[in-house]
Parts: structure tokens; sequence; C-alpha cells
């Protein structure tokens, strides 16, 4: 718009608004010209409202007293200001504490860090993560074991079930060989299966671990403790793992899971321009680190889980939350157990005694069907065709049930005695129904029977006519007596007489 034409229209505004009186919106209306332009035509422009004066805080004239006691106790919460404050004479409440200690507190200054560089073939970083209860039907927490090479940024990645000394160093031992030897340095956050305590003078190193790395040929090296920023490189790693590997990822179980991982690694993750360096880790790793790196030594180290444990009166070892079989004749004996990602293996001093597939569950009863053969001859009331012929019609729930009761550590014959008598009493049907509704709810037991019978159910005992054993005898019959003759008799002849001569009856 030219200079003329903003001439005219502002002499319009002020024809319309002096000569023809149109309020502000008219002229607006008419010119069609926003109303804030009108005003600012007119000279009508609202002016902003003017700040209020700062008001005093109520707690302004008590800073005397909370800087003291910022002083004396840095730490010092609004509460404890709060019930000071009140024997002066303080009346408002405790949100305007906080905001005052806000304002009068120290303010930390932020820390900066050195960027820190390695050489090839210096220096890899390891570190753990945990992504939760992330397989279908598998109750145990998914790790990500996490290595990076310092210089090359090249990742490598494999989950597992657990992060105990022997998983860890088997995760090691697989991170090792993805890169085809090991560097100078490996450099660790504080993990219980490298670092047993920091002390004043040192960092004290689990002696499992130190072996480890001087049959591997590498130097290891702590963070300070709560010094996350001097791992920096695997913390960007594995906050690369959780935003561009994990979202929306489905798995059918573990190894479904490290397959897929195995080629994100190949296809994207080492393959990416990296974010700090510029350049593509594979490339770099190739051509610049991986012939600075130290060739694996062929001697091998002792990966698996170890645990000295004693055999139970069920002839169960327990590892890893779950229970498995060894012979019965080893029960009380003192048994090593091993195992590596497939299988359980117990010894006996030198000798081996068990193999198990390993159970990655939690409370699962892994059994052999050979452990306990030749316990049931050893044990003949354990066994369904040893039972009184009174049990032996409860078929199947009783075998099975004698089988379960005869795994703890009660006596099976005055278990026997007892349920005799309860079919006796009861019958075999109502007791058979009574010792299926008990273990369905997680028992065995005669007593936890005979409470069904007669408090859940109601029942009544009925004991059956006695048996002598002899078929004769069990055979005859007697009819009841007929009482009535008695009443037709002379009445001298049911009266007593009395003593006889010389006191004879």
């Amino acid at each position: 718009m030219s200079d003329g034409d903003e001439q005219v229209r502002i002499t319009e505004v002020l024809r319309l608004r002096y000569v023809e009186g149109l309020s502000i919106r008219s002229i607006s209306r008419r010119l069609q010209m926003a109303r804030k332009t009108v005003r600012d035509v007119l000279g009508m422009r609202k002016k902003p409202a003017r700040e209020p004066a700062p008001r005093t805080s109520i707690v302004a004239v008590h800073d005397g007293t909370i800087r003291a006691l910022l002083a004396a106790a840095p730490e010092i919460r609004a509460p404890a200001v709060l019930e000071r404050l009140r024997g002066q004479g303080y009346t408002g409440g405790l949100t305007v504490i906080r905001q005052r200690l806000r304002a009068l507190r120290d303010k930390p200054h932020a820390e900066a860090f050195l960027k820190l560089d390695f050489a090839p073939g210096e220096i890899v970083q390891v570190d753990w993560a945990d992504f939760g209860f992330a397989l279908p039907g598998v109750p145990r927490r998914v790790s990500a074991f996490v290595m990076v090479m310092g210089y090359s940024r090249k990742l490598y990645l494999e989950f597992t079930l657990s992060q105990s000394m022997g998983s860890f160093l088997r995760c090691m031992e697989r991170g090792h060989r993805y890169f085809g030897g090991t560097t100078l340095i490996d450099l660790f956050d504080n993990m219980k299966t490298v670092v047993l305590k920091h002390t004043a003078r040192a960092t004290v190193f689990n002696p499992t671990f130190v072996e480890y790395a001087r049959v591997r040929h590498f130097a290891v090296q702590a963070c300070n403790p709560r010094k996350a920023n001097e791992k920096g490189i695997v913390e960007r790693g594995i906050g690369f793992v959780r935003t561009r590997f994990w979202p929306g990822r489905r798995f059918s179980g573990l190894l479904d899971l490290n397959a897929q991982a195995a080629a994100w690694l190949e296809d994207f993750a080492n393959t990416r321009e990296h974010e700090v360096t510029g350049k593509v880790p594979d490339l770099v790793f190739e051509h610049q680190e991986r012939a600075t790196l130290r060739p694996l030594t062929d001697v091998a180290f002792d990966c698996d889980d170890r645990l000295s444990v004693g055999v139970t009166r069920q002839h169960r070892v327990h590892f890893d939350r779950n229970d498995y079989t060894v012979p019965w004749r080893l029960v009380a004996q003192s048994v090593m157990v091993r195992a590596d990602d497939d299988s359980v293996r117990i010894f006996l001093g030198p000798k081996h005694v068990a193999t198990h597939p390993r159970s990655w569950s939690v409370r699962e009863d892994v059994t052999h069907e050979s452990h306990d053969r030749g316990l049931r001859d050893y044990k003949p009331r354990s066994k369904a065709s040893d039972l009184p012929g009174e049990l032996e019609r409860l078929g199947g729930l009783g075998t099975r049930y004698f089988k379960l009761f005869a795994a703890g550590n009660r006596s099976v014959q005055r278990e026997t005695l007892r349920l005799v008598l309860l079919v006796e009493l009861f019958g075999e049907r109502a007791t058979s129904d009574a010792m299926e509704e008990v273990m369905r709810a997680g028992h065995v037991g005669s007593e936890y029977i005979e409470y069904v019978l007669k408090h859940r159910r109601g029942l009544v005992p009925a004991p059956p006519p006695l048996r002598l054993g002899n078929q004769s005898l069990d055979s005859i019959s007697l009819s009841e007596p007929d009482l009535s003759l008695y009443d037709t008799l002379p009445a001298r002849m049911t009266r007593d007489p009395g003593p006889g001569p010389e006191g004879r009856p």
C-alpha cells in the first residue's frame, strides 16, 4: 500500500469517527480494517495494565533464621523449617517455605566432562541392561549383555535370563569371539561378578573374573561409584538398543530374540553411520581396529555355573530356583552342580551321576525316571500293589496319592492304617471323593481327608458288620428273639425267688 492510500484510509477513519460518529466496530466493518488498527489511528490503543508492586512474602521476615538453618544443616527439609518458624510467630503454610528454600539454597554447578578418545584396540566397554519379563510364559527377567568397542563403536548384543558369573563369562567368551580378539582394557560397571567392593585404597575385584582376565590377557578396569559418564560409550549403546531395536519387537523365545538381535547387528546397528563419529562402525573396525586386537588364546576356561549343595530326602538338589533329581541312594550326600545355558550336570566327587536339560522356569521339578528306580523295592509300602485290599480298590487315585505321600517324611504305615479306618467308617466312594478334593487343594494326609468327610460333608461314621474271616462263622444268621412271650408267663416265674437253702441261689 502506498503512502497516499494510507493517508486516505486514515482520513476516512477520522471522518467516520468524528463526523458520522460511528463506533470502532462499525468503522472496522466498513473499511475492512482490524479494530486494533482503527484504535491505533484514533490514538485509542489500550495501554497495558500497570504491573502490581511485588508482594512481600510472609516468610521473608524469617530469611535470617532460614539461612542460619541451611548453613548448619544444608539437607534440612521444609517441614523441619516450618516447625522451627512456628515458635517465631510464622503463620503461613508449608508451600511458601518450600518456595523460599528453593530460592535460598545454593544452586549446584553443572559438571563438565572431557570428551574421551581411545586408540584402536585400547578399550572395550561392557555392561548389563534390564528388559523386564519380556519372554512369553517365562517367569524370569530378560537381560541384555552389551559390549562396545571404544574406537570403532562396533556393538555386540546378546540377551540372557541370568546375570550370574557363569552366564556373564559365557557372554564374554562369545563377545570376544565376535570381535576376533581382546583389547588392552575391558571397562565395567560395578557389577558383583567383576567388583566385590571399593575401599579407600583400591578396588577389590572378583578373583574368578581376575583369573579369567589373566587367561584372556586383558586388564580389568571399573568405573568409580556413581560415575556412569566414565562408560558413556556402552551407555549410549544400551540406549541405542532400547530405542532402535527393542520397540515393537515380537519373538517366540530367547533363541528367536537372539537370532533377531544378531541379524540387527549385521544389517543395521554396525553398518549405519554412527551419530558421534560420523563413520560406519563395521568399516572402521575392519580397516583400523581389528588388526590391533590381541588374538584369542587356545586355553580353555571353565565358564560353568557351579554350586555345591546337599541332596534332599526326596533325592533332589535345588539349583537356580528349580529342583533336579539324582539317584535316590545319594540322599544326604554333598554334590557339585555344574550348568551351562543348556544342561545341568551333577557330580559326586569326580563321578558324573546325573544330567538334566536346564530349566529357565521357576520352581520346576525336573526329574528322570531312572533316579527312583529301585526305591519302590526298597520301600515296599510305597507300592500300590502292597497296599491293603481295602485301599487297592481306590484304583489309580490311591496309587497316585501314596506316591505323593511316600515322597514326604511321614510314616506310610500309619497313613495306611488311618485310611483303612476311614474306608471302613465312611465307605470307599466317600473316602475316594474326599481324597480327590484334598489333592486338588494341594495336600496329602489322612487328617485332611477326615476333616472333609466329617465337617465339609457332614458324614456320620457307619462301620460295617464285624467279619471273623471264617466262612462258616461269618455265614451264621440268627433271628431277633421274640420277647413278648415273657408277658404270658406267671409272675412267679419272672419274679426273683430270693436266696435258696443255706444261702445258695
